[in-house]
């Protein structure tokens, strides 16, 4: 009936990701981590798959001699969740 969820998306550690990044449009491994109180570990794969789907940007760098990731979202990224978003609206409000 309705379009499926994006998969990569539908994942809550992901989805807090990139609404963060829709946001911010860009910010640190660090802040990620505060935000969403999980495991450096689930947040490294969860931020692989989304690069991986195009979906992110990661940058690593230094920052005062130590190890800085900075993520940002891409447009791809920009438009998936716009869609995802729009696609759980049909589920809330399908009589729209």
């Amino acid at each position: 009936m309705y379009k499926d969820l994006d998969p990569i998306l539908h994942s809550q550690l992901r989805l807090t990701i990139v609404s963060t990044l829709i946001t911010l449009k860009e910010t640190d491994f660090n802040h990620i981590k505060e935000i969403t109180k999980a495991a450096s570990g689930n947040i490294s794969i969860q931020i692989k798959k989304l690069q991986e789907a195009g979906y992110i940007q990661v940058e690593k760098s230094f920052k005062n001699n130590y190890p800085n990731t900075t993520i940002s979202i891409t447009d791809k990224g920009v438009q998936a969740f716009k869609a995802y978003v729009k696609n759980l609206n049909k589920y809330i409000n399908p009589d729209r």
